[in-house]
């Protein structure tokens, strides 16, 4: 009588998200959204009470949130949502405009073609991620999509210090781009296809391997950035002052 051949099967299980990653995900969007406003604090007990868990993954969620610049530890450790100064807009959008056409000019000059086919890869997605927010109204998916785009536009430029500031100069942006994109879409009436008009021709520019052309197109994009939310704070600004008659 033949024996027996046991068969075993491998159950292919989803990983539970932890505790600490249920934290990190939802304050981390409650931040980027402004739902938890610039220096707000951000309580231990309360945080445990909220997701009901103990101080440990909680601890665990701030110290993340803390390495991406959301969240700051002050002298007495109590922990609040990083402040957001708007006085020093005009150097941060100087700066975005400097390090962007530095990384946008070297990846012209020295991408691959591998860089080449990432880059489309994340440009495609970003138009995906684009349409998700316009049609939700929840702009961080677009965010996210446009940071991954222009990092690895950087990454291909082969200069880890040029990508490195860079990747800061973005990180600190994005919740000055929740702003500027709801002020685009609600207020301006843009669409996803205007808005990726500039990042299609810096692609293109980059593989045409035209460093000139890329940094122009960069220089272009960030400037356009920083009309729109200027012209988005004047607004604001404006729209809150009483007149009296």
């Amino acid at each position: 009588m033949p024996g027996k051949i046991s068969v075993l099967r491998k159950e292919t299980k989803t990983p539970r998200e932890t505790g600490s990653t249920r934290v990190y995900t939802e304050l981390r969007h409650d931040i980027l959204s402004m739902a938890l406003a610039p220096s707000a604090p951000l309580d231990e007990v309360g945080l445990g009470i909220r997701f009901q868990l103990s101080r440990s993954p909680i601890r665990e969620a701030l110290v993340r949130l803390a390495s991406e610049g959301l969240v700051v530890t002050l002298q007495n450790r109590s922990t609040i949502v990083a402040p957001l100064d708007f006085r020093s807009v005009p150097e941060y959008l100087d700066a975005l405009d400097l390090l962007q056409r530095a990384t946008h000019r070297s990846a012209a000059i020295c991408r691959s073609e591998r860089d080449i086919e990432d880059i489309e890869a994340t440009l495609r997605i970003f138009e995906k991620k684009a349409k998700l927010s316009v049609e939700t109204r929840d702009w961080l998916p677009m965010i996210e999509g446009n940071y991954d785009f222009h990092l690895r536009i950087a990454q291909a430029g082969r200069n880890q210090y040029f990508a490195g500031f860079y990747k800061r100069i973005l990180e600190e942006g994005r919740r000055m781009l929740y702003f500027h994109s709801e002020f685009l879409f609600e207020s301006v009436g843009s669409t996803v296809e205007k808005l990726n008009q500039h990042h299609l021709e810096m692609v293109e520019a980059i593989r045409a391997q035209n460093p000139d052309e890329a940094e122009h197109l960069a220089h272009e994009h960030a400037k356009q950035f920083k009309g729109d939310f200027l012209d988005y704070m004047e607004r604001s600004i404006t729209s809150k002052m009483r007149v009296g008659t």
